[in-house]
C-alpha cells in the first residue's frame, strides 16, 4: 500500500484503516493528511509524522515519546494527557490545541506556535521553556492585551494570569478559575462568567457591560473604577462585600436599569440580594 502524502490539494484525509495498517507495517507517515483522525491511547513512540496534517486530531493519552513531529500542523488537536517527552516539535503548529496534562519534558519546542493552546498545572514543559509568554492559555499566563474575544474557555485555569487590557468580549469563561488574575482594563463586555472563580482578582477599570456573573465567586475581588456595569448580572454572586455591593448600587440609574439580553435580569435586580 502506497501512503498518500499530504498536499494542499489533497481532498480527503487518510482512512483510519490505512493509517493503522501503515503503522503496523512500520511505514513512513510523514507529509500525510491525517486531519481529524482518532489515534487516542495508541503507542506511536518514535513515529515519523513530520510535516503531517493533524488538524483536529484526537491524540489524547497517546504515546508520542521520541516522535518526529517537526512542522506538523496540530491546530485544535486534542493532546490531553499525551506523552510527548523527547519529541521533536520544531516549527510545529499547536494553536488552540489542548495540552492539558501533556508531558513535554525534553521535547524540542524551537519555533513552535502555541497561540491559544490550553495548558494546566499538570502540563509538564521542557526545562527552561518560557511557556508563560508563549501565548498559550493557562495558569500564570502572560496575556496582556491578548485578543480572546468569543473564545471557549469554559472551566479553564487562568489563575494568577496577566490579562490586563485583554479583549475578552463574548468569551465563555463559565466555571473558569480566575483566582488572583490581573484583569485591570480588560474588556469583558457580554462575557459569560457564570460560576467563575474570581477570588482576589483585580478588575480595576474593567468593562463589564452585559457580563453574566451569576453565581461567580467575587470574594476579595477589586471592582474599583469599573467602566460600565450596564446589563451585568450579579445574581447569586458569592463573597461580594456589602461595601462592594453598595458601590455597585451607586452607579447611574441608566446602568442599573439596563437589562441583560441573555439572563433577562436588569443590573439593579441582580444586586438586590
Amino acid at each position: 500500500m502506497a501512503i498518500r502524502q499530504h498536499s494542499f490539494f489533497l481532498s480527503e484525509p487518510l482512512a483510519l484503516a490505512e493509517v493503522l495498517q501503515a503503522i503496523e507495517q512500520g511505514k513512513n507517515l510523514a507529509q500525510t493528511n491525517l486531519q481529524g483522525i482518532n489515534l487516542s491511547q495508541m503507542d506511536l513512540s518514535g513515529i515519523d509524522l513530520s510535516g503531517a496534517n493533524l488538524i483536529g486530531a484526537n491524540l489524547s493519552k497517546t504515546n508520542l515519546s521520541g516522535a518526529n513531529l517537526q512542522g506538523v500542523d496540530l491546530r485544535r488537536a486534542n493532546l490531553r494527557d499525551a506523552n510527548l517527552s523527547g519529541a521533536n516539535l520544531e516549527e510545529s503548529y499547536l494553536m488552540r490545541s489542548n495540552l492539558q496534562g501533556c508531558n513535554l519534558v525534553d521535547a524540542n519546542l524551537e519555533s513552535v506556535k502555541l497561540k491559544l493552546a490550553l495548558y494546566d498545572r499538570h502540563t509538564l514543559w521542557p526545562a527552561g521553556f518560557n511557556y508563560q509568554k508563549s501565548e498559550a492559555v493557562g495558569p500564570k499566563a502572560s496575556l496582556s492585551g491578548a485578543f480572546l474575544s468569543t473564545a471557549n474557555l469554559r472551566g479553564v485555569d487562568l489563575s494568577y494570569s496577566n490579562l490586563r487590557g485583554a479583549y475578552l468580549s463574548g468569551v465563555d469563561l463559565t466555571g473558569a478559575n480566575l483566582e488572583g488574575a490581573a484583569l485591570s482594563g480588560a474588556n469583558l463586555q457580554n462575557a459569560f462568567l457564570t460560576g467563575a472563580y474570581l477570588r482576589n482578582a483585580i478588575l480595576i477599570g474593567a468593562e463589564l457591560q452585559g457580563a453574566d456573573l451569576r453565581a461567580a465567586d467575587l470574594t476579595g475581588a477589586n471592582l474599583e473604577q469599573l467602566q460600565s456595569i450596564a446589563g451585568a448580572d450579579f445574581s447569586l454572586v458569592q463573597g461580594l462585600s456589602e461595601e462592594a455591593r453598595a458601590m455597585l448600587r451607586s452607579r447611574s440609574s441608566q446602568e442599573l436599569g439596563t437589562w441583560n439580553s441573555f439572563t433577562r435580569n436588569n443590573t439593579a435586580q441582580s444586586l438586590a440580594g
